[in-house]
């Protein structure tokens, strides 16, 4: 070969994939066990989409009601999921959430305060007690924070004991993986290469933790950043591993809806859980017309007792603006559809006539902030205007949820939006940040282990070459397919056909549209060299957003039931003959394979914790008589 490309090569036990909260935590495990770790993000060291979750981290501590505890916070899991969930990932979050962010805390997290000194807990829809611990409106900014200074502490322990700051954890920023290597059907490392120069690195490691976050660049309106285009549902998909029920997206119900270069920024749900209400173009507060009957004896049915749940919890039912998200966001849906939304096709959401301008200030500053520079719009002041965006995926890598193994692949992890299973249907606002901590730490725990008890297996030459070929390939198509023009077309086909509302017509036609954009896909080609070549990286960013779209719209055809973040238009109501099956994607090398599986029912210790009447809600007949296996 003429032009040799240049190729770094690294030696770890463990290789993290994604700086975010799941990731650090994960790699904070495994260097605790005494393994070398290397930390490789997409973008710079710090910028990961954890800093997007701003109203807390949900975790059962009784700091402000002494009647929360872990059992009412795996209840209220469980509902929000629409008992989809896999009972022991919820169950070991409820029970391990208040000890991880204790741990945050002596790490140096400084979280708000009540008036007793203890970490301060705000409400969130769909909790029934206040549980989110908070800074402001800016926790996750506060999580990765501390986590990365948990990460440079150590590097200094290690330069203090070994000589070198970097001899057991070091960071690798901007880089891209675009493969996990397997030899003899284990893990033996990753491939990619640094996005500022093109230079490929292989990553020789027995263990391989998934991070990646979400699949949101996948759709046209999302409050995801560039980074989530699926990266690791795709690299999982491509080594064998399994992705389960990738039907299930959340629409986030607030997101920025003007001027459109906003569109999709996040609102953080804390606007809410701090008395902000939703209301139509008429001015009516229209989420009381949304209580689904599973939620009726828990939620307010008018004005006078939602307002009176603020100064008296115990005694009132919540105000329905506080519903899981899932409802929020088909109700505002529904709004707008019926004309009653406001000018620029949203709701609006005024928390103004119940808090001081001081106190939304202090508990709201990064909303206010936001609303001023990027809409003109005071919030202390006035309403703002809110509509549904892509914000969460609730599908993932099938995993075991003790150890956070991916099912079927030796060697490979995962751990926080990457990974399925936890959240069932639904996620409930703040369970995404305590599920970073409690995961990351069980996927860190589970790669050392599995370190320790397996032989490391080499990377062939076969396999660098492979990679090799697979990174240069755009640059030897010529007059091919524009990457651009592609995404833009996925996210339209996304966007109209498999969005909040689906049917089974569009479905149909959505398949077909992305099968034929994989074929189209094979002829993309990109000019230029590697420096500074964002159509470069589109190019891989594009092969594993397909593969996610393929995934969803497979699962959502399938799935002939509407539960949480899947809203089928031809089948309106939840089937209980569906709550016990998980959909499975696989890829066989040429397209995304959907098969059903059971999934494992709620032992009888966790099945007592509710009341009969509300699993009858869910359950069918047959697996109310077993009560629990």
């Amino acid at each position: 070969m003429s032009e040799k490309i240049q190729m770094e090569r690294h030696n770890f036990d463990v290789v993290v994939i994604g700086a975010g909260g799941a990731g650090l935590r994960a790699a904070v495990e495994a260097r605790t066990a005494g393994l070398r770790v290397a930390i490789i993000c997409k973008s710079l060291f710090g910028k990961a989409h954890t800093v997007m979750a701003e109203g807390g981290v949900a975790a059962s501590m009784g700091n402000v009601n002494e009647n929360d505890g872990w059992k009412v916070h795996f209840r209220d899991t469980m509902r929000g999921g629409k008992f989809l969930n896999h009972y022991r990932m919820a169950e070991l979050h409820a029970k391990e959430s208040p000890d991880r962010v204790w741990e945050l805390e002596l790490w140096g997290a400084l979280f708000d305060r009540t008036s007793e000194g203890k970490i301060s807990q705000r409400n969130f829809g769909g909790h029934e007690y206040p549980r989110l611990a908070h800074v402001g409106d800016r926790t996750g900014l506060e999580l990765i924070r501390t986590m990365q200074q948990k990460i440079v502490a150590m590097q200094q322990q290690d330069k203090k004991d070994h000589g070198d700051a970097e001899s057991f954890i070091k960071v690798f920023a901007e880089v891209t993986i675009t493969e996990v290597l397997k030899e003899n059907g284990k893990v033996s490392g990753v491939y990619g290469y640094k996005r500022e120069n093109g230079v490929e690195v292989l990553f020789e490691a027995q263990a391989v933790i998934l991070a990646t976050g979400g699949v949101g660049k996948t759709f046209k309106i999302t409050s995801n950043s560039w980074e989530g285009t699926g990266d690791g549902h795709a690299l999982a998909l491509k080594a064998g591993g399994n992705l389960v029920d990738m039907e299930f997206l959340q629409f986030h119900p607030t997101g920025m809806v003007w001027p459109p270069s906003v569109r999709g920024i996040l609102v953080t749900e804390s606007v809410r859980g701090e008395g902000g209400v939703l209301t139509n173009n008429k001015g009516e507060r229209f989420m009381f017309k949304y209580i689904p009957d599973v939620f009726k004896d828990k939620y307010a049915d008018n004005e006078a007792e939602a307002d009176r749940w603020y100064l008296d919890q115990d005694n009132n039912r919540r105000p329905p603006e506080l519903l899981p998200r899932d409802e929020v966001a088909r109700a505002i849906n529904s709004e707008v559809k019926a004309g009653r939304g406001s000018e620029h096709g949203g709701v609006f959401l005024d928390v103004s006539k119940r808090l001081t301008e001081e106190v939304i200030k202090k508990r709201l500053p990064s909303m206010w902030h936001q609303f001023y520079e990027l809409a003109g719009v005071d919030i202390t002041k006035e309403a703002m205007e809110v509509g549904p965006t892509c914000h969460y995926v609730m599908g993932g890598v099938e995993v075991d949820p003790d150890t956070a193994a991916a099912v079927g692949v030796p060697g490979l992890f995962a751990a926080g939006e990457v990974a399925g299973g936890m959240h069932g249907s639904n996620r409930l606002g703040g369970n995404s940040l305590s599920d970073l901590l409690v995961f990351g730490r069980r996927a860190g725990a589970g790669a050392a282990a599995y370190v320790k008890q397996s032989q490391p297996v080499k990377v062939s030459e076969g396999a660098i070459k492979n990679a090799t070929e697979r990174i240069a390939a755009p640059f030897k198509r010529t007059g091919g397919e524009n990457p651009y023009s592609l995404h833009q077309e996925l996210q339209e086909i996304t966007h109209n056909l498999v969005g909040i509302i689906r049917t089974k017509s569009e479905l149909t036609d959505a398949i077909n549209k992305i099968a034929d954009i994989r074929k189209r896909i094979e002829n993309v080609s990109v000019t230029g060299g590697r420096l500074f070549n964002p159509g470069f990286h589109l190019s891989f960013d594009l092969d594993n957003m397909l593969l996610v779209a393929e995934s969803t719209a497979k699962s959502a055809i399938v799935r002939e039931e509407s539960r949480g973040g899947h809203t089928r238009d031809d089948f309106p109501t939840m089937d209980p003959k569906w709550r016990t099956l998980n959909n499975i994607s696989s890829f066989n090398g040429k397209e995304v394979v959907v098969k059903q599986q059971g999934l494992p029912s709620m032992p009888k210790e966790l099945f007592d914790l509710f009341d009969v009447h509300e699993l009858e809600k869910y359950m069918s007949s047959d697996e109310m008589a077993k009560g629990g296996r």
